[in-house]
């Protein structure tokens, strides 16, 4: 399952966000990771 252009983005702001926290920081950056995925080159 892969991250939508809006939720990546708003992972984006709560990761700016010095007022978040480490765990929704943490699952954040994964909705980050995998939105930067979609579509992009194939890891073997």
């Amino acid at each position: 399952m892969t991250t939508s252009k809006k939720d990546a983005t708003k992972a984006s702001k709560l990761l700016s966000s010095p007022k978040t926290s480490k765990t929704v920081k943490s699952v954040a950056g994964s909705d980050l990771a995998q939105a930067k995925h979609k579509g992009g080159s194939k890891k073997k």
